[in-house]
């Protein structure tokens, strides 16, 4: 893969895309298609600033989730529900294109749930992250 990945301490992971934005919206939607995994929402942030007279670079989140994944973590810890659905921000600055998650482990560690429910969440992290293989 020719994009880089970090990781934050505060819990983000970062992907850098060899795409452009669309294209990398584009192919994170498909993954997600093609894995069966729901979109609950899409939403263009840029043309929600532009909306109300204000300018901001590219920037689209993309909520998706699966049930079966997701509901044992909050039936652990109801409040989970706040970290789930998962979510994804593609954006652009300077002319990278980024995307951007929570990890499972912040999730897990945020919510103090049992670790091996991590394994409901990481499968999400590595689609997005074979989604941007060039």
């Amino acid at each position: 893969m020719t994009s880089e990945t970090s990781l934050r301490s505060n819990g983000v992971s970062r992907f850098i895309s060899p795409f452009s934005f669309q294209e990398t919206v584009q192919r994170l939607l498909a993954a997600l298609s093609e894995h069966g995994i729901k979109v609950f929402a899409t939403w263009d942030q840029q043309a929600e600033a532009n909306a109300v007279g204000l300018a901001m670079p590219p920037a689209t989140l993309i909520v998706f989730g699966n049930p079966k994944a997701g509901t044992p973590l909050m039936l652990a810890q109801p409040e989970s529900a706040l970290d789930l659905p998962l979510k994804a921000l593609i954006i652009e600055s300077a002319g990278q294109v980024s995307v951007c998650c929570n990890t499972p482990d912040y999730v897990i560690q945020r919510h103090g749930l049992p670790e091996q429910l991590s394994a409901n969440l990481a499968p999400a992290l590595a689609l997005i992250e074979r989604a941007l293989r060039a």
